[in-house]
């Protein structure tokens, strides 16, 4: 059995992973997984992510399309985007189809397809409270964040706060622990990154639905 079955097994108490986040995301709209994947699946996507040369990544924007611009005001992460070209990257994506399909079952939220990168974030290195869709206006409709970051401490920092909808109340900080992950709601939370103290990795995407005519995926990223 490959390392991304293994993942979806039933746990003790027989429940199934995959009706308990689409469970979390129906009545609260997020929720934090300390390890929903295999060790050895984690440790292959650190060593590509160190293995990729720091050139080949790129200072991230925010807004879209025409909109996009960088403004180190607001984030000063950088990100590299992901496809199925490195086996472990692969076994990821694979990983997030069977949760695309699986929410669709559960949730009939019609997830189009999903897009990532990795983010690394350098000492200093903050992204300020934003959303990642805003209703009628994107095709983001679920987000995800995978930590990669070994031997995180509290004192590094680099948290994720997530706040509640139209709201400055924080509801949950995410420590960004080696192997932990958050699911959320794209256009319900607006959330922030604290400054981190030392680098930070991590695999951030979105389930998005097709918002386009004809066979043009609408936007492309």
């Amino acid at each position: 059995m490959s390392p991304v079955d293994e993942t979806w097994r039933r746990g003790p108490d027989d429940e199934d992973p995959l009706d308990r986040i689409a469970s979390a995301l129906r009545e609260t709209g997020y929720i934090v997984l300390p390890a929903p994947l295999p060790p050895a699946l984690l440790g292959s996507l650190l060593r590509h992510f160190r293995s990729i040369d720091r050139a080949r990544f790129q200072s991230a924007g925010i807004g879209r399309d025409q909109e996009h611009q960088l403004n180190q005001f607001v984030r000063t992460d950088e990100i590299f985007w992901l496809d199925k070209s490195n086996p472990a990257v692969a076994a990821y994506l694979n990983w997030a189809e069977t949760l695309r399909l699986g929410l669709n079952r559960r949730l009939f939220l019609g997830l189009f397809d999903y897009e990532c990168h990795y983010a690394r974030y350098d000492r200093g290195s903050y992204y300020k409270k934003h959303m990642d869709a805003f209703k009628g206006g994107t095709n983001r409709i679920v987000s995800t964040v995978l930590y990669l970051t070994p031997n995180w401490q509290p004192q590094d920092g680099g948290e994720l706060q997530i706040y509640a909808p139209e709201s400055d109340t924080v509801i949950e900080k995410v420590a960004p622990r080696f192997g932990q992950m958050v699911i959320f709601l794209s256009e319900e939370f607006p959330h922030e990154v604290l400054t981190s103290n030392r680098p930070r990795y991590s695999v951030t995407g979105w389930f998005r639905v097709n918002n386009s005519l004809g066979e043009t995926i609408d936007p492309a990223r």
